[in-house]
């Protein structure tokens, strides 16, 4: 799967858009309240027959920001019970598994029975890697700032058939979560914020 967000600087308030045809795949929206984000759903604009109201899009997915929890299908668990990281800021390591400074790695899985992803961060990437960080079975790619004398490039997602097979929506919500993260670190002007530059 190959999809563009087509809201360039907002990605939780945005259609994922395929970028063979620019269909919309699914459509990222957030609830905001006066403290900032309380929830981001994920509705699949394709649901198969027989799952919600005819024509209508179905929610797969969603972040609960207040709680710290994601949704997949229905079902609700705590960020702490899916990530866990390796390192800090005295002992951090290599992609080769060697002692380091500045690196902590970061792993996303659902559950027990499912593939465990490694998240890093480089140059307005992100990747997701399995099998100690030797295949990646996704990237997103998103800008920097918007640029003032071109158009700025949208957000874009790259998922392999080994992701999409059991994870599809799992790892869309650990993406847009961990670069809402990464831009509440980076961009202290928008304090709650709204995902975006």
């Amino acid at each position: 799967m190959e999809a563009f967000f087509d809201n360039k600087t907002n990605i939780i308030n945005a259609r994922i858009c395929a970028v063979l045809d620019e269909a919309v795949m699914y459509t990222a929206e957030t609830k905001f309240e006066f403290q900032g984000r309380v929830r981001t759903i994920l509705l699949d604009e394709n649901p198969l027959p027989g799952t919600g109201a005819a024509g209508a899009p179905a929610v797969v997915g969603a972040i609960n920001w207040k709680d710290k929890s994601f949704e997949v299908h229905g079902h609700r668990r705590k960020c702490a019970e899916l990530r866990r990281t390796t390192g800090n800021l005295f002992t951090k390591y290599t992609r080769s598994g060697l002692p380091s400074h500045g690196f902590v790695r970061k792993f996303w899985r659902w559950s027990a029975a499912r593939m465990e992803f490694e998240l890093s961060y480089t140059h307005e990437e992100w990747k997701a890697t399995i099998e100690d960080g030797k295949t990646i079975v996704g990237r997103f790619c998103v800008p920097f700032r918007p640029h003032l004398f071109h158009k700025s490039k949208p957000a874009v997602i790259h998922l392999t058939p080994t992701a999409l097979a059991e994870d599809e929506v799992f790892l869309l919500l650990v993406f847009i979560y961990e670069e809402v993260k990464r831009q509440d670190k980076t961009n202290t002007s928008t304090p709650g914020g709204t995902g975006g530059w």
